[in-house]
């Protein structure tokens, strides 16, 4: 096999794990996997050495869209209050999308269970980078507990986006009324 097939058979399993793990859960056999991404189980487990470890670089493999998808720019100089209100009007844009089925890293942590899965590590470390802007944001902008905000604020992200996944609410003009009460109660700049 040549590095170019490689190469794409490797791709196509990076995109049928994510969206068949997205679509229809992370326990998608590997059949089905191979299948749709038109490879065979002998290839898959040449490139991966389990299906967990296929589902973690998929998972990897998107976690740059979606921090680049949420966040503001790095450039960009709104005041920290504004940039975490970005973040959240994100969110509610993407979950009023009919196939929306809530933050794939938080869908993959909450079915797989495991936190040392491979793929729970992947989005562990997704949420965590998550919580991060948040914090940091919070200390910028003089929140007088920046760690309780940014648990907070994760706190209604990850429960606004699981309710908005399973269709039992939407978030559209609950998030940023919400979120500025944190901010507010915070003294958030």
């Amino acid at each position: 096999m040549t590095t170019e097939a490689k190469s794409s058979s490797r791709e196509r399993l990076l995109e049928a794990a994510a969206a068949l793990s997205y679509r229809d859960g992370v326990n998608i056999g590997v059949d089905a996997l191979c299948k749709a991404a038109g490879v065979s189980k002998r290839s898959m487990y040449q490139m991966f050495e389990s299906k967990g470890a296929l589902l973690a670089a998929s998972l990897e493999e998107h976690a740059s869209a979606y921090v680049t998808t949420l966040l503001p720019a790095a450039d960009d100089n709104r005041p920290p209050r504004e940039r975490i209100l970005h973040v959240f009007a994100q969110a509610e844009s993407q979950a009023v999308s009919p196939d929306f089925q809530g933050c794939r890293y938080l869908v993959a942590q909450i079915e797989l269970k495991d936190p040392d899965h491979p793929a729970s590590r992947v989005a562990h470390r997704v949420k965590e980078n998550l919580t991060a802007f948040f914090r940091t944001e919070a200390e910028r902008g003089g929140a007088n507990d920046p760690d309780l905000l940014a648990r907070q604020l994760i706190l209604v992200f990850d429960g606004a986006s699981a309710r908005a996944g399973i269709k039992a609410d939407t978030p559209t003009g609950l998030l940023a009324p919400t979120v500025a009460v944190l901010l507010d109660a915070a003294d958030m700049r």
